[in-house]
């Protein structure tokens, strides 16, 4: 079996989270995502990926107790596993052999 690459919103979720480190809770990568590269995903579709990112173990989320800035909702805050490194970089490496062959013609079209 070959090597599992992310899609491309897991990834950009997971670059997301690297990007904001320890407060990387869902309304915040949400909100980076959008600001960011302008994609404004659903609140169902970000946690629905969050949750496959987990049960691929590429991200681990922990639930933190609300406080005064949550309204007093729990946050629950993620950040990218080993294995999502793993596969972050792998998906860079095949982009980047892909992309190199091209690049000129794209540059001329």
């Amino acid at each position: 079996m070959g090597a599992d690459y992310p899609g491309e919103f897991e990834h950009m979720l997971m670059l997301v989270i690297l990007q904001l480190g320890d407060d990387a809770y869902g309304g915040r990568v949400r909100g980076q995502l959008t600001e960011l590269v302008g994609r404004e995903p659903s609140a169902g579709a970000l946690y629905t990926t969050l949750q496959r990112l987990e049960l691929k173990g590429w991200v681990s989320g922990r639930q933190a107790v609300g406080s005064t800035e949550s309204g007093g909702r729990p946050r629950r805050y993620f950040r990218v596993a080993a294995e999502g490194i793993a596969a972050l970089r792998r998906s860079r490496t095949a982009l980047l052999t892909l992309w190199e062959p091209v690049a000129g013609a794209l540059d001329e079209a």
